[in-house]
């Protein structure tokens, strides 16, 4: 019976011993008390307590941590929109105590800044600045967040804004607006080109007429050259101008008439088709040539006659006006 009870004292002072040593992990501190009174802070690897007396009150995250908050608020427009707020903090080393003793919910404490100060400027803002100016939005929450929390023991690293979300029937208008102006651009860039293509079309047509004329022209003055050609040839054999100008128009007839025929599709008819058409053609035309140019010999003559007739005309009051002026020499 006297082993049974060495045994169990042995037991429990092995126990007892075993308690008096912790470990404490990496990034991490743990707040020693004595009789419910601060003691010390450990940090990372093996500590020593005295067992019933020392007791671990409570273990600090020194890493790096994320909040998320989301908040609703309302811009400028009276239009509501959910910001998500992500906070990086971390407990300062040198002020484990503070953020121990001092603050009993971080996270809390650190929500209720966010709000604050966001509901503070989104406010001031219209819907697009609030976009545009998230970043804005950003420096003013950590600026508020680092001013308050340091007194506890924490240091912000970061805010971001990750996400903007207006509401449903925002973002339905914003998207047929956006639409609405990438349809105008696309009119506008669509008739930019079209009108392109348009004066592109009339510089080509414009450059095709002018040679087209070019060509007309060019055409034209070869054969106004062949008939000037054919015209001295005829003169030579003693053919005058007037008779060769009838045979040369009743030859072009002939070929004319040789062209027609040839093309088996053709609908045109030439009129007068006879036989004797192109005898009559010579012979009218011949005619119409004598004419013309007894006509215009009558006109020579006529104006001869009155520039003749003016002349003396002119002549004779010139000596009465000369007789006149010198009446002492008769």
């Amino acid at each position: 019976m006297g082993n049974i009870f060495i045994y169990v004292l042995l037991f429990f002072a092995v126990l007892i011993f075993l308690s008096s040593f912790f470990t404490v992990k990496q990034q991490t501190a743990v707040i020693v008390e004595r009789f419910g009174k601060f003691l010390s802070i450990r940090h990372a690897g093996l500590q020593l307590k005295i067992p019933i007396i020392d007791k671990i009150a409570g273990r600090i995250n020194l890493k790096i941590q994320q909040l998320d908050v989301i908040i609703e608020t309302k811009t400028k427009e009276n239009v509501f929109v959910k910001m998500k707020v992500s906070v990086q903090f971390v407990v300062i080393q040198e002020k484990v105590y503070e953020a121990f003793y001092k603050l009993q919910y971080p996270h809390d404490q650190i929500t209720s800044y966010v709000f604050d100060v966001v509901r503070a400027e989104v406010p001031k803002l219209k819907l697009d600045d609030v976009f545009e100016r998230k970043d804005d939005i950003a420096i003013a929450v950590k600026r508020e967040l680092n001013e308050a929390m340091a007194t506890y023991g924490y240091d912000i690293i970061n805010t971001l804004i990750t996400d903007i979300d207006p509401d449903i029937q925002v973002k339905n208008a914003m998207n047929r607006i956006n639409a609405a102006d990438r349809e105008k651009s696309a009119a506008e860039y669509e008739a930019e080109a079209q009108r392109i293509r348009i004066v592109a079309k009339a510089k080509a047509e414009a450059e095709s007429k002018r040679l087209q004329g070019q060509g007309i022209a060019d055409q034209r003055r070869e054969i106004a050259r062949g008939l000037v050609e054919s015209v001295n040839v005829l003169n030579e054999v003693g053919i005058n101008s007037q008779e060769a100008s009838a045979l040369i128009v009743v030859t072009q007839h002939y070929d004319t008439l040789q062209a027609i025929g040839s093309d088996t599709n053709s609908n045109l008819i030439l009129l007068p088709n006879s036989p004797q058409a192109g005898s009559d053609m010579l012979n009218n035309m011949v005619a119409s040539f004598s004419a013309s140019n007894q006509v215009g010999e009558s006109i020579k003559q006529g104006n001869l006659k009155k520039a003749t007739k003016k002349k003396n005309e002119d002549d004779h009051h010139t000596h009465e006006s000369h007789e006149h002026e010198n009446p002492e020499t008769e």
